[in-house]
């Protein structure tokens, strides 16, 4: 008969398994802190793109599969579900933006009337006003804040805080003293600076808006903020949701910056960051950005479209800091091929 013999721990052995553990426990404590620390506001944003996700879905069913954007013709006929098959217009997003803000807000005549604001600036960073004018009639809404997005969050509470004697809001006090900020006078302009509670964490690609093959608006050489006006003559909006090919690969709306894995936000277009992002299939999901396809390139079909991250005053820096020179691939942006191009899983 066979007995096998059992040995004891002996107290060196003992003392060395505790130490491993010890340093086990060191190392996944801060990283699990940090997760369970981020986790549950992700949930949040995540859950707030998959009820804007699910908006543009319902407003589409509403509007002859039309992708929410600005619709407003220069003598005021506006896109609704009374209205749902408008001609297309000339555009004149600056008053249909306004028109939108003043009645979630009652801000028509007085110090704090809500004005009318550059066009370029509200095609890429207020497209979603569009959406929310469908879902609800508050403003500022709550659900266009990431919880991560403490700026917005604060503007939010506070809309009309860039009256005040002291603010947060971008460029309150004129241009900032440090290089390395953009620079574009525009957003010194009362009009802009009172929009800023009325943004989103999230934005909107805009080949949502835009022409696949002659964009009417393209990416600013200067700033990654607004777009420029485009060489085409064709009108915007109008697209649908059948116009694309690959919904699952396809991003729709995304999280400007990515506040989960760093404190100070780290923009889209960096490789490194994991962005929260909602899909045309209805999916959202975190993806990290270097797994995407490059931006495309419209005026060199082979090239890629590269761009600096110049940060708005009260923005996260760049990784590199102030006047990094890095030139970052847009990817999602500008998907080659537009609402028919892949995002992630192909070429």
């Amino acid at each position: 008969m066979n007995i096998s013999c059992r040995r004891a721990f002996t107290l060196a052995e003992f003392l060395i398994m505790v130490t491993v553990i010890v340093i086990l426990i060191g190392i996944l404590l801060p990283a699990i802190g940090h997760r369970g620390r981020h986790g549950g506001p992700n949930v949040y944003t995540l859950a707030n793109l998959r009820s804007l996700n699910t908006g543009a879905a319902n407003y589409a069913g509403d509007q002859d599969d039309q992708i929410f954007a600005y619709t407003w013709i220069d003598d005021g006929s506006y896109s609704s579900i009374a209205n749902p098959n408008p001609p297309y217009p000339r555009m004149n997003p600056s008053g249909q933006a306004q028109n939108i803000i003043q009645r979630g807000t009652g801000r028509i005549k007085g110090h704090g009337k809500i004005l009318k604001a550059p066009s370029q600036l509200l095609y890429l960073r207020y497209s979603h006003q569009v959406l929310l004018d469908y879902l609800t009639d508050r403003q500022p809404e709550p659900i266009a804040a990431s919880p991560f997005d403490k700026n917005l969050i604060g503007w939010q509470e506070n809309p009309l805080g860039y009256l005040d004697a002291k603010s947060d809001v971008p460029y309150w006090q004129g241009m900032p003293k440090k290089a390395g900020y953009d620079m574009d006078p525009m957003w010194t302009e009362t009009a802009v600076k009172q929009l800023w509670p009325f943004g989103s964490s999230y934005q909107v690609v805009p080949h949502a808006w835009v022409d696949d093959e002659n964009p009417q608006y393209t990416p600013s050489a200067d700033s990654p903020h607004h777009m420029v006006k485009g060489d085409s003559d064709e009108l915007l909006g109008g697209r649908k949701m059948t116009e694309v090919k690959f919904p699952s690969q396809k991003v729709f709306m995304y999280e400007e910056f990515d506040r989960f894995s760093s404190k100070k936000g780290i923009y889209a277009a960096y490789p490194e960051a994991k962005i929260n992002m909602a899909f045309f299939d209805g999916s959202v999901r975190q993806e990290l950005v270097g797994d995407a396809n490059s931006a495309f390139d419209e005026g060199n079909p082979d090239g890629v479209w590269e761009q600096r991250y110049v940060p708005l005053d009260t923005f996260p820096v760049p990784m590199g800091g102030l006047g990094e020179l890095t030139k970052l691939d847009l990817r999602f942006r500008w998907t080659k091929g537009g609402l028919g191009g892949v995002d992630f899983g192909g070429e």
